[in-house]
């Protein structure tokens, strides 16, 4: 299984740090740099990578390492946090990124995960490598990469919160653009982040999970899965169908809710711009405070901030910007945020979560007025608003959820001259539509029950018919 190894230090590791951590290996290792300079590589004398080592990260957002590492992490205090990988392919690799980060913490001050990682009880003395090799490295593999087939690549992982990291992100992309597909493999135990989950679209990439009792299954269908033609693919019984693994059916209901929130606005360009807003009035509405920070990948290490958002997007462009938008544990809420040039505008492309413990009422009633204000102010185009049944820590469990039960659904003042104002004012709802904005340029909230119940997807799927002009 993944070998990964983090050093969480309370100071800045710098090159002589850094250093001393890598002779871990002893004299005898090569070092190299990959992907422009933000990796370091511990290679053997083949020049063949045994341990991958990410640029060090600040994490000023208070919670980033225990929302992702579990209890094991003391929650709010600022680290660095300093990632080394290790080759599945041999065995001493995990010593050696284990002595690594034991040097490192030692050195700096701090902790290493896992506490019980091998090498790390005695970081003064070098791991032995006088008999260790590396298999040859395919071209086409990263170096978070573990196997690589025609078909797909797959990632071994054992965390407890499997999360998009900046490795994994980069693997992704490297596999999309091989024309393969990405496979995660993890144990049971394991946890997807929401960002990850949402960027796993389906067959063939998957997220596969390690069942003691059938072998394998898919982490979010359940199907029973089958190592097969160089990839993990849906096995089939006698009659031809794809069973469903009974760990995916194990559950126990808890009474914690999300709340879901979809939506997406446009702004025309200009000097002054600046992003985020609309998804700080999401936020502010739902989880009742302010983002607390973001980034380009997990752990968000940076501080909230619109300006820089923009000016992040602003130098991308015209390329999109993907980030991701992290709250306080206080109120567990977490979001993604796309923003991309269109030749409407710039668009900002919003999938907001808020977690609610067992006893804890959802704010549905709190997305009307915020569709109004999206509306008025920040450039709504469309915006779904869905409860469901599932962890209050947004983390995705490889286990039957729920799904989603939309209770709300608005169009821009844009979107409504588009479907055509007669119709979008009289659809054949229950309830009527609450007008948004000015009567000469409305946009419309369509409230679609209170999702709890599935007569949401019926109104739902009523209302666009209705909108799309079909019988």
């Amino acid at each position: 299984m993944t070998k990964d190894v983090i050093a969480l230090t309370d100071r800045m590791p710098d090159a002589w740090s850094v250093l001393a951590g890598l002779l871990a290996g002893g004299p005898d290792l090569h070092v190299r740099s990959a992907a422009e300079g933000a990796v370091i590589q511990l290679c053997d004398a083949e020049g063949r990578p045994l341990v991958s080592i990410e640029a060090p990260l600040l994490l000023h957002v208070p919670g980033e390492a225990h929302r992702l590492l579990g209890a094991t992490v003391a929650e709010g205090e600022q680290k660095w946090w300093t990632e080394a990988r290790a080759s599945t392919a041999v065995p001493e690799a995990e010593r050696l990124a284990g002595a690594f980060a034991a040097r490192l913490a030692t050195l700096l001050g701090g902790t290493v995960w896992p506490p019980d990682a091998p090498g790390a009880d005695d970081p003064a003395h070098p791991v032995d490598t006088s008999q260790i090799t590396a298999v040859p490295t395919p071209a086409a593999a990263q170096p978070a990469v573990d196997v690589l087939t025609d078909k797909v690549t797959v990632v071994l992982q054992d965390r407890p919160v499997i999360a998009m990291t900046s490795w994994l992100s980069e693997a992704l992309r490297a596999t999309l653009d091989s024309e393969r597909a990405l496979q995660i493999v993890t144990p049971r135990h394991c946890r997807l982040s929401l960002p990850t989950s949402t960027l796993l679209t389906g067959p063939p990439t998957r997220w596969v999970v390690q069942d003691p009792d059938r072998g394998y299954y898919d982490g979010l269908t359940g199907a029973v899965l089958r190592w097969q033609d160089g990839a993990f693919e849906a096995a089939r019984d006698a009659d031809g169908q794809t069973p469903v693994a009974p760990a995916f059916t194990d559950v126990t209901r808890t009474g914690e809710r999300q709340l879901l929130l979809s939506f997406r606005t446009v702004h025309q360009p200009h000097a002054h711009l600046v992003l985020g807003g609309a998804l700080e009035a999401a936020w502010q509405a739902l989880a009742g405070e302010l983002p607390t920070g973001w980034g380009t990948a997990e752990p968000a290490n940076l501080p909230w901030s619109r300006r820089h958002l923009t000016d992040l997007a602003y130098e991308r462009a015209p390329q999109p910007t993907w980030t991701v938008v992290v709250g306080s544990a206080d109120r567990p809420a977490l979001a993604t945020l796309r923003v991309l040039r269109t030749p409407d505008g710039v668009e900002e492309d919003v999938t907001l979560a808020v977690g609610f413990r067992d006893g804890e009422k959802p704010p549905v009633s709190a997305v009307a007025d915020l569709a109004a204000e999206l509306a008025a102010r920040h450039g709504l185009r469309t915006l779904l608003a869905q409860l469901r049944e599932a962890r209050a820590d947004l983390t995705v469990p490889p286990r039957f959820e729920q799904p989603p039960v939309p209770f709300g659904f608005a169009l821009g003042p844009a979107e409504v001259a588009e479907a055509g104002t007669d119709i979008a004012a009289r659809p054949p709802l229950p309830a009527a539509p609450v007008r948004l904005g000015t009567a000469a340029r409305p946009g419309y909230h369509y409230p679609l029950g209170d999702g709890e119940s599935a007569e949401g997807w019926t109104a739902f799927e009523t209302l666009l018919r209705h909108l799309r002009g079909a019988p």
